[in-house]
């Protein structure tokens, strides 16, 4: 991505997060959204939101909306950001973060599991006494 493309992403990153945050009118759009990312087309005609959506259940319908309302959501922006051109906005669902904190959340039940001094690695490694 070009740099001229990376300030513009930023900028639209900032403007939808704020047009999110005050509210859609869309009933299909619920729970909580968040901009986790957005890549610009270096021609800067294309740009891509990627959202995460709380919680999981609300994704499917949020995500439907959201494509719904992306053009209302460029004319937003278009009015905040001061660009030639407002690049197409296409919304992306972004389930890293529920990715990250199943592992974190993993690492944690393991953590629990294993008694403090031993590595976790070595748990049932040992042989049975007295065998062959």
């Amino acid at each position: 991505m070009t740099r001229r493309a990376e300030r513009v992403a930023s900028a639209v990153h900032g403007a939808v997060q704020a047009v999110l945050s005050r509210g859609l009118s869309d009933p299909r759009v619920r729970g909580l959204i968040t901009v986790t990312g957005v890549t610009v087309s270096d021609d800067l005609r294309q740009a891509f939101v990627r959202v995460s959506i709380m919680p999981a259940e609300h994704e499917e319908l949020t995500m439907h909306g959201l494509r719904a309302a992306a053009a209302h959501v460029r004319h937003a922006i278009g009015d905040a950001l001061e660009l030639r051109r407002t690049p197409d906005i296409e919304f992306r669902l972004d389930r890293a973060t529920k990715r990250q904190a199943a592992v974190l959340e993993a690492l944690e039940k393991a953590r629990q599991v294993t008694p403090p001094g031993e590595p976790v690695s070595e748990r049932g490694a040992n042989p049975p006494e007295g065998g062959a």
